[in-house]
């Protein structure tokens, strides 16, 4: 009945349309002939919703959900007539979230029509609308449960397991499960059921708090002269939100911020900056983080040295003496906490009048000056410098002379008085030793002959003809040193008595090096000694010597050679003893003569490129332990590296070769011998040494090492080296060198000391070409594009035949790019050495090249 009233209505509805004709359809009102109907379906079944409409031509029928506009790509319309259109909207298999509200719209002329609306509800097993999550809790304290399921049909039941045991019997949706607190971690879900069947919700964890584990991967974003910016990585969180960590830093115990101070701060984030803190000095520092229970443990420490900066306050109680050869100007030098870093050099500002004079600059705190009378009436004040910069100036003082004193005549009186008493008690001595000498020769006549330090001694243990008299024991009071010297000195110090000196190993300018025996207490250690030679008498040499021995007595390191001990030798005639330092034997020498006996030896061997790069890596480690130190090197060359029997090698002569090995060395001025092919552009221009010329040393030392002994720069005198260099000249790349090798060494050479890689960032490189020499090659990487100085375009290296490695700096590039002399500025003609002789440029008439820098 109901399919032949619906015809019945199809007909009259087009019978109208047909009687009103196409034209009326616009003006006639848009009706729904047909309307979505409620359904309820099982889960798994076919739904279909139909809709039609009536007076337009070719509707646009859209269908929605719950507002939401559904997307059928199988959508079909068909046609009831000539304005009669109807679609149906039809899922095949049911599921829960198919159940809604649903309608069809359609637009005409601006206006939207809406249909009535229909709901299909899925009857099936119950489906939840709140499953358990997982919960942190405090051992034993009580907490809830929460679950919630929905049919139809309805009613739904929940139950609940927990540690895989059923709690309570079924009760309805929803559900609340109260525990009275639990210690150890448990596992929990729900079931809920009707009529349909049951469904499973998710599991859940109950976790018991604890106490958050150490933070981690602590490290130095962002370092200033007085604060420091750390970041860290959370560790385990103990299933407790983290609320704050303490921050605990460690500096000197001058310093503002000295040791242990916390800080606490919220997080996140987990990063803190820390001020207050004191220029150039290392600190330390670490972390704890705190949750609900409480703190965790501290994390590692974490190391930093703050930057240098310029000094504080400005040297004090500066005075002057005045006299007919010279200016001897004197003030107190500063305090280490004063200068806020490294001591550069003194600079002394002299202006005459209003016109103010070129600076001069000083290693010590104090000056002598020649031409006293260029500085009469003029002002002088004296500033301290660091890398950085000058700190604060003096007050001025006034060169003036001293006021003629009455008394005058008297004073060159007694003056002479005395210089008489003087020449009369020198006089006196020379006759007694004189009267000293002749008794000793006419008893032994001319037998024996002089012993010297080159004499070959038995490796026997040394005896006497003299049966009364025994020889005076040697201390480091005969030497007139420093009380703190002799203090570290003293723990190390080895009686002459115990060594047995036996061959000469090597000899140089100012000594030898001999192969010796140390007897200890139950045997007998083959070592190398350093000793002094016996025309040596400046004191300040043995000081020096004695000093860079006594910063050797701490090194701790498999790549640096140790400190044995120090000795001193009685010198016949002599006031005061030789010192003699005491090394380990290394077997196999010299890095340097253990190259070259590979290459040029009588039974020549082959180094494979491993063996090389792993020289490179002992170097470059034993290195990094002294930059840590803050130990310059100076001389680091594959000359003063050692072997020992495992062919590991042994970063060695740290500060002493300078003054024992003459090979290969340049005398500037009056000043000691320099390895001019070893040395930083920035060391020969202004004398300045840092851990930046340590690193380009080590590129040299890496070519010496490929080259296989070979001497650096070949066809270059050592009088042409700078002018070389200050074109962008560099060592050219060795026949059998990777380019990534190169491109390491390379990089140690940058004219910029700042650009130059660290010996840590050095260690890291080198770790991974020794690795990579293991696996399949890795592919060569791009080669960089350097501009030529002269000018000539771009090019890339290796390009032709005039190609080279060249940066594009200027001429003048030192007088930038160095920064102790970008900061200190002045004449460095009168810097003063260790030993108070001024380094002025003076043509040294033993050498035949001079480099005037």
């Amino acid at each position: 009945m109901r399919r032949v009233l619906w015809f019945v209505f199809r007909f009259l509805v087009g019978f109208v349309v047909v009687l009103l004709g196409p034209d009326s359809a616009g003006a006639s009102d848009v009706m729904f002939s047909r309307q979505p109907q409620n359904q309820t379906v099982t889960q798994g079944n076919a739904v279909r919703l139909g809709c039609a409409v009536l007076g337009l031509a070719e509707p646009d029928i859209v269908w929605r959900k719950d507002q939401t506009r559904i997307y059928s790509t199988d959508q079909m319309f068909l046609s009831l007539g000539e304005l009669h259109w109807e679609t149906f909207y039809s899922v095949r298999s049911v599921q829960q979230q198919d159940g809604g509200r649903y309608w069809c719209e359609v637009e005409s002329g601006g206006q939207v029509h809406t249909s009535e609306p229909a709901w299909i509800t899925v009857e099936g097993v119950p489906h939840f609308t709140s499953e358990p999550v997982d919960l942190s809790v405090v051992a034993g304290e009580p907490f809830n449960l929460s679950c919630a399921a929905v049919g139809p049909p309805d009613p739904v039941e929940v139950l609940w397991w927990v540690g895989g045991e059923q709690v309570r019997g079924a009760e309805p949706s929803p559900s609340t499960l109260h525990l009275t607190g639990v210690n150890s971690s448990v596992k929990f879900y729900c079931e809920a059921k009707n009529s349909r069947g049951v469904s499973v919700s998710r599991t859940g964890t109950v976790h018991i708090k604890v106490l958050p584990s150490a933070p981690v991967l602590l490290k130095v974003e962002n370092l200033e002269e007085n604060n420091v910016t750390v970041s860290w990585t959370p560790g385990f969180s103990g299933y407790s939100p983290l609320t704050s960590c303490s921050i605990q830093v460690s500096g000197p115990a001058s310093a503002p911020v000295s040791g242990p101070v916390r800080v606490r701060v919220l997080v996140p984030p987990h990063r803190v900056s820390v001020s207050g803190l004191r220029s150039h000095s290392v600190y330390s520092l670490r972390v704890s983080c705190t949750n609900q229970l409480g703190p965790s443990p501290d994390s590692d420490w974490i190391n930093f040295t703050t930057p240098e900066s310029v000094p504080m306050v400005a040297p004090r109680n500066l005075t002057f003496d005045l006299s007919e050869s010279q200016l001897t100007l004197r003030w107190a030098g500063l305090q280490e906490n004063e200068l806020q870093g490294k001591l550069q050099a003194y600079k002394v500002q002299w202006s005459l009048g209003s016109e103010t004079q070129e600076p001069l600059l000083f290693k010590e705190s104090w000056a002598f000056l020649s031409g006293p009378s260029r500085f009469l009436n003029a002002s002088v004040q004296v500033s301290a410098c660091t890398s950085v910069g000058c700190g604060p100036w003096t007050r001025p003082v006034l060169i003036l002379p001293e006021p003629v004193s009455l008394q005058a005549p008297r004073s060159h009186l007694w003056s002479g008085v005395l210089l008489g008493l003087l020449g009369a008690s020198v006089l006196g001595l020379m006759v007694a030793f004189g009267a000293h000498r002749r008794r000793k020769h006419s008893h032994f006549g001319l037998a024996f002959k002089p012993v010297t330090s080159d004499s070959l001694v038995s490796f026997s243990s040394a005896r006497t003809f003299s049966r009364t008299q025994h020889p005076p024991q040697v201390n480091l009071d005969s030497l007139g040193v420093s009380l703190e010297l002799k203090t570290k000195l003293e723990d190390v110090l080895i009686p002459e008595t115990r060594l047995s000196l036996g061959p000469v190993l090597g000899k140089g300018e100012f000594g030898s090096v001999r192969e010796a025996l140390l007897k200890t207490e139950d045997a007998v250690q083959k070592v190398a000694v350093k000793v002094l030679k016996n025309d040596i008498t400046a004191s300040c040499d043995m000081e020096q010597c004695l000093k860079e021995a006594a910063n050797m007595k701490d090194f701790n390191h498999p790549n640096v050679i140790q400190l044995i001990g120090v000795s001193l030798q009685r010198r016949p005639g002599r006031l005061l003893p030789v010192p003699m330092v005491i090394l380990p034997f290394m077997k196999h020498g010299d890095l340097h003569t253990f190259l070259l006996l590979s290459r040029l030896g009588e039974k020549p061997y082959t180094l494979e490129l491993q063996t090389l790069v792993g020289f490179m890596l002992d170097v470059a480690r034993g290195m990094e332990y002294l930059s840590n130190k803050n130990i310059i090197h100076r001389d680091l060359a594959a000359r003063n590296c050692m072997l020992g029997e495992d062919l590991s090698v042994c970063v060695a002569d740290f500060g002493l070769s300078k003054k024992i090995y003459s090979g290969d060395y340049y005398r500037q001025g009056s000043a000691s011998k320099l390895p001019v092919k070893w040395i930083a552009l920035e060391s020969l221009s202004d004398n300045v040494y840092t851990t930046q010329s340590d690193v380009w040393a080590f590129g040299v030392t890496m070519w010496e090492v490929m080259t296989r002994g070979q001497t650096p720069y070949p066809g270059v005198e050592n009088s042409e080296i700078y002018e070389y260099l200050i074109k962008g000249e560099r060592l050219k790349k060795p026949t059998e060198c990777r380019a990534d090798l190169y491109e390491v060494m390379h990089s140690c050479w940058s004219p910029v000391p700042r650009c130059r890689p660290s010996f840590s960032a050095l260690v890291s490189q080198l770790q991974t070409l020794l690795l990579s020499l293991d696996s399949n090659p890795q592919p060569v990487p791009a080669p960089l594009l350097y501009v030529n100085l002269q000018g000539q375009g771009a090019g890339l290296p290796g390009q032709g035949a005039e190609s080279r490695h060249t940066w594009t700096q200027s001429h003048d590039w030192i007088s930038e790019g160095s920064g102790a002399a970008l900061a200190i500025g002045g004449d460095y003609r009168f810097i003063m050495s260790s030993c108070g002789e001024e380094e002025e440029e003076e043509r040294d008439e033993e050498e035949d090249t001079v480099i005037n820098v």
